[in-house]
């Protein structure tokens, strides 16, 4: 891990980010070692590819790194990370579901072709079907699963990344939940798989 200074003076976000708008190489490093892995996790959680997520990962960070001086510290950093994401992920699934349409490709016969790090190997099969279902949520919805239940944030910290209440989050979660339900259900009944 590259650091700033010696091991022993551990520096605050606040100050990495300021070393960051300076120009500092050796920071802006040192903030993708710390926060890669969290934005690329998110990035596959929302996009479902993983060719899509590294793509949006490097967009995230050359974005965090030119917009650097206009973090103040008013959040943390991570959730000013996780919004620059988010937004991110979102644009270019617009992005991608126009080219869809202009080429006439139908995006369902993709599937599911990813594989998220943090599963199990023993679920990967049930992540398969979960995401496949993830993937036809509204955005909002599919935005506040992800942070809450695969990214594993607090509910208020994912309103704030959200930039809306903790109850419209709890309620996005709801509604999430309830469609998940009817999709999974749905699948198994149609695949055959239902214990009946």
């Amino acid at each position: 891990m590259y650091l700033l200074f010696n091991k022993k003076t551990p520096i605050s976000d606040l100050q990495l980010i300021q070393s960051i708008a300076k120009g500092n190489q050796v920071a802006f490093r040192e903030l993708y070692e710390k926060f890669g892995d969290t934005v690329y996790n998110t990035a596959i959680g929302i996009l479902q590819s993983q060719e899509d997520a590294e793509e949006v990962t490097q967009d995230v960070f050359v974005s965090v790194f030119k917009k650097a001086d206009s973090f103040k510290g008013d959040s943390k950093l991570s959730t000013w990370i996780y919004r620059i994401t988010v937004n991110t992920s979102l644009n270019h699934l617009k992005k991608r579901k126009r080219l869809s349409l202009f080429f006439k490709r139908d995006e369902n016969v993709e599937g599911v072709s990813f594989e998220h790090p943090g599963i199990l190997l023993e679920n990967k099969e049930d992540a398969k079907i979960l995401f496949k279902a993830i993937k036809e949520l509204p955005e909002t919805q599919k935005v506040a699963f992800v942070l809450s239940y695969i990214e594993d944030l607090p509910r208020q910290e994912v309103a704030t990344i959200m930039e809306t209440t903790l109850k419209a989050v709890e309620s996005l979660l709801q509604r999430a939940k309830a469609n998940l339900r009817k999709k999974l259900n749905s699948f198994f009944f149609t695949e055959g798989n239902s214990n009946k």
